[in-house]
């Protein structure tokens, strides 16, 4: 039996269970019941972050910029934190083979896991990330991955709720009817492409890991929180002040003028996949835009690529998946809200 099998792993979990439960309690769970009472009373959680009352984005700027990214940093803080805290705590906490069996396996069961395991966690994509690049660094599969990440924007209840209070329920139907597919069938594309040699390749590394000491938990923890928190936010935070600033270019002066044609469907949809936002806040979002005049089409685009995915989540784990699984996810999320904006047209949102 090697050393790393021979100590107790009970205090590590006690420990790794106390502070995502105690995190997402606090960040998430409490302050989403509380929101969703609003919801159901006022019909609105809030206004649009991406232009507040105006009809259109402000001009691209330092200001611009400087203004989105306080704004996105002061929603999204304390749920970073704790995305790093249980990114890290995966690595340093979690005895690796129990990561392996759990999520490392490449057929669709270990997607379901990776998948139903993100419901609660309601984060939103870029705070997922970290705990995606830790799950990846202890050879979670990539297919159980991405579901992960995926599933903690497109699956959250807290979400969803607030969708059917604030835009309608019919709004709810078609995220869900559109999110399962997207979270659990990219994750089984995901692991249908990974090759013979990476599966063999992340079979070695749990070995490694297995074999590893683990004694001084603590320590390991605060050098693995340290490292993917120099690693991770300094190349976010700029991707985000960009983001900030190009807001006018990529959505454009909203009104009546942007219809159910295709080209805003698209438009929109390729919007929404870079674009970066704090959880849920697509919904109000979208709830402008309709109250301005915006077709049904581009709207539903929005509400479907808004959550899963973005430019500074994709750039943070550039290092965690190979390129194509990435491509191919970025690429299948921008067609399932073409499809999002055609169901809304086709059934008369």
């Amino acid at each position: 039996m090697s050393e790393a099998r021979s100590l107790n792993p009970a205090p590590r979990l006690v420990l790794f269970a106390a502070v995502a439960v105690a995190g997402l309690f606090y960040v998430k769970w409490m302050p989403y019941w509380d929101r969703a009472f609003v919801a159901a009373a006022d019909h609105s959680i809030g206004q649009s972050i991406l232009m507040g009352k105006a009809a259109h984005p402000p001009a691209p700027s330092w200001s611009a910029a400087v203004g989105y990214a306080v704004a996105y940093g002061k929603a999204i803080w304390q749920a970073l934190v704790v995305g790093l805290l249980i990114g890290s705590g995966v690595q340093a906490l979690l005895p690796a083979d129990w990561v392996s069996r759990l999520l490392g396996k490449t057929q669709f069961g270990s997607v379901v896991a990776g998948g139903l395991l993100a419901v609660p966690g309601m984060m939103c994509t870029c705070c997922a990330a970290p705990v995606v690049a830790g799950m990846r660094r202890q050879q979670a599969s990539p297919g159980a991955a991405i579901a992960f990440w995926l599933g903690n924007s497109v699956l959250n209840p807290a979400t969803l709720i607030f969708t059917g209070f604030v835009l309608g329920w019919r709004w709810t139907a078609l995220r869900l009817f559109l999110g399962a597919p997207m979270v659990f069938g990219l994750g089984y594309l995901a692991n249908r492409l990974t090759s013979p040699r990476e599966a063999a390749r992340a079979r070695t590394v749990v070995a490694e890991l297995m074999a590893q000491r683990q004694d001084a938990p603590l320590r390991r923890w605060l050098l693995i929180l340290g490292r993917m928190t120099l690693q991770l936010v300094p190349e976010y935070v700029v991707l985000v002040l960009l983001l900030g600033a190009a807001r006018a270019w990529l959505f454009p002066t909203l009104g009546p003028d942007i219809g159910d044609h295709f080209q805003w469907i698209v438009a929109f949809a390729l919007a929404g996949a870079l674009f970066v936002i704090p959880t849920a806040g697509e919904v109000p979002i979208v709830q402008a835009m309709r109250s301005l005049g915006v077709g049904a089409g581009p709207a539903a685009a929005l509400l479907v690529t808004l959550p899963p995915i973005s430019l500074p989540s994709m750039a943070m784990l550039i290092s965690s998946f190979p390129p194509r699984v990435l491509a191919v996810v970025a690429g299948a999320v921008v067609l399932f809200g073409l499809a999002g904006g055609a169901l809304a047209v086709a059934l008369g949102f």
